[in-house]
């Protein structure tokens, strides 16, 4: 589970990103992937019409609505990615993450090589270039998090 703040700019790209190289590579019957915020200001409406472009511009399909995290999704999900410290920080404090989320927490751009340690960061106030550069490093990001998941899996 992909999770931003709001559900409706990063979060819901990331896991069109990552659906999409999932049937890229014929694994949508191996993995499942969802999107959320901390944040229930967004639940229930469609992504971020800027959001939508950079996706379409990409051949990335959305199909999400946003939602908010539960604790529920700590058992259900066995890799939470959260977009940027704040929002690791708000799933750290769900109730139950100690039960069950240690070590399936992580953040998104651990996995890109350009980007380690750092936030995807937010492109709701920014122009559309924000947009497009959060799209590449979640594109990076995506690819390799699905690499570290089939070889940590033993999927084919």
């Amino acid at each position: 589970m992909f999770v931003c703040l709001g559900n409706i700019c990063r979060s819901p790209l990331a896991e069109g990103v990552f659906k999409k190289l999932i049937i890229e590579r014929n694994l949508q019957n191996e993995i499942a992937v969802d999107s959320a915020g901390t944040s229930n200001w967004h639940v229930g409406d469609l992504p971020d019409p800027r959001t939508e472009e950079i996706a379409s511009q990409h051949d990335v399909q959305l199909d999400h609505r946003g939602q908010q995290i539960h604790p529920e999704d700590l058992q259900t999900f066995d890799y939470i990615v959260a977009m940027d410290i704040s929002n690791y920080n708000n799933i750290r404090a769900l109730e139950g993450f100690g039960e069950n989320g240690q070590g399936r927490l992580i953040m998104m751009r651990d996995f890109d090589e350009l980007g380690k340690e750092k936030d995807v960061p937010d492109p709701y106030y920014g122009g559309a270039n924000g947009f497009e550069n959060v799209y590449k490093m979640l594109l990076r990001s995506c690819t390799n998090f699905l690499d570290h998941i089939v070889k940590e899996h033993n999927i084919m």
